[in-house]
């Protein structure tokens, strides 16, 4: 007798395939075509998942993303440094680099690029390049100048990014070609510079209008590392990060986390920071709707706004499973959507991750908080008071004065955010006619001060 198909562990991988390859067809849509810059430091480079790294890699651009590899190379350095017989030199955390040093940044520098070259060009078919024919581009891409004397230190040729020749980069990128780019800079008078390379990645998102600017980093996912963190950050919550943290964030992580911020400031939408210990983090952040790493936005993740009729569907999938438990007042489809303009959702990538509708009784200048629903992959995220706060900021713009809800189960919710308990008789007189006594809902009502 043959084993059942639904019991046999190769079906199910190939089952768990088909559905991951169908989640992820949404974002293979939206990146292709689009220019992302990714920020390697030396110890990826350094690491076992190195190879793996790469094939991640090949796999974006076999998707259609543009990409620009700007790969750091601090350990590869030390370690020339080191065997030339020389001690690292820094002051503030930026490297001297004087006439000795700078012969070993050419040499880590170009050992290091070789290596990248190298593994971007295997096309075996034993391996996950097979046929991926991906060519390289590179060159005086960079233009710097140096750093100069600070705090009366003389950084020699170190120095700071003056202009990316984003005419040229993009060129290569239309040609199809991965662009490479270093922590070296050159000067309009031929002189080489030591830079930063989170200084040049985050130059270049910019001057490329990226449309992601991905920093890999060692060790867990830096939300992960410290306490009330989010994995989603609006750049001022990531500033107030910096300075909370700014005896435990080690000074790599800083400049990684100060470069995400800059980088959302200078027009790029979103920067991610992701593991690169973590196998296959770059994949799960860039093709999945959560993935694994600490974004940093430009503006919140979840977009709060008013429901469109092609919203119907996602806010019936949140309100239906909760009417049929009792939870929410069952509501037919057309009557939602003849009220559709009174919801308000937050959506991620698409999907409706919350909801709620603010029905006005405007001759009583009060307002009913209805149909608070959260997708269940996403509570414990404080949606419901973010949607809270827009329905109160929307109902003092149309001259409301109060807000109640009817609730059976979450009274207490309500009442940590503001409401107070109250009777069916406080209730506008349209509502008090069609309340439904076999619900017994507790009444509930906040009244909205001036912002």
């Amino acid at each position: 007798m043959h084993a059942s198909r639904d019991h046999n562990p190769l079906a199910v991988d190939q089952n768990a395939m088909v559905a991951a390859l169908r989640a992820s067809a949404p974002y293979v849509h939206a990146h292709r075509g689009r220019t992302f810059v990714l920020h390697l430091p030396g110890e990826a480079a350094a690491s076992p998942r190195f190879v793996d790294l790469i094939y991640d890699i090949a796999l974006l651009a076999s998707l259609g993303v543009r990409l620009v590899i700007v790969f750091g190379a601090r350990p590869q350095i030390d370690g020339a440094l080191s065997a030339a017989g020389l001690m690292p030199r820094f002051a503030n955390g930026v490297r001297i680099t004087d006439a000795a040093a700078l012969a070993c940044v050419r040499q880590a520098v170009g050992s290091l690029q070789m290596a990248y070259e190298a593994h971007l060009s295997t096309s075996l078919a034993s391996t996950p390049m097979g046929g991926a024919r991906i060519s390289t581009a590179s060159g005086n891409l960079v233009t710097a100048r140096p750093m100069g004397v600070v705090n009366g230190v003389d950084h020699g040729h170190t120095g700071e990014v003056r202009r990316i020749d984003a005419a040229s980069i993009n060129a290569h990128l239309a040609r199809g070609h991965i662009v490479l780019l270093s922590c070296i800079g050159y000067s309009p008078s031929g002189e080489i510079f030591n830079l930063v390379t989170e200084d040049v990645a985050g130059a270049t998102a910019a001057a490329l209008a990226a449309d992601k600017f991905v920093l890999m980093h060692p060790g867990d996912a830096m939300h992960a590392r410290f306490a009330e963190s989010s994995p989603g950050l609006t750049v001022d919550a990531a500033q107030a990060m910096l300075d909370t943290e700014n005896g435990d964030l080690a000074a790599a992580d800083r400049a990684r986390l100060e470069a995400a911020i800059r980088a959302c400031k200078s027009g790029v939408e979103r920067s991610h920071l992701v593991s690169f210990e973590t196998d296959g983090a770059l994949l799960r952040e860039l093709y999945s709707r959560d993935g694994l790493g600490t974004m940093v936005a430009a503006d919140t993740y979840d977009a709060v706004r008013t429901a469109t009729p092609e919203d119907l569907g996602g806010v019936l999938a949140l309100i239906e499973p909760l009417a049929e438990a009792g939870l929410l007042v069952p509501r037919s489809r057309e009557a939602i959507e003849l009220d559709i303009e009174r919801y308000i959702v937050m959506a991620r990538d698409g999907l409706i991750t919350a909801c709620c509708a603010l029905m006005p009784y405007s001759e009583e200048a009060v307002g009913e908080l209805a149909c608070v629903a959260v997708h269940p992959a996403y509570r414990g995220g404080n949606r419901a008071a973010i949607l809270l706060a827009e329905v109160e900021k929307r109902a003092r713009a149309a001259g409301l004065t109060q807000l109640f809800v009817l609730t059976t189960r979450a009274p207490h919710w309500f009442v940590e955010h503001g409401f107070a308990p109250s009777s069916i008789d406080a209730l506008p007189l349209a509502k008090r006619a069609m309340y439904n006594y076999q619900r017994n809902s507790a009444v509930l009502i906040k009244p909205l001060i001036a912002a």
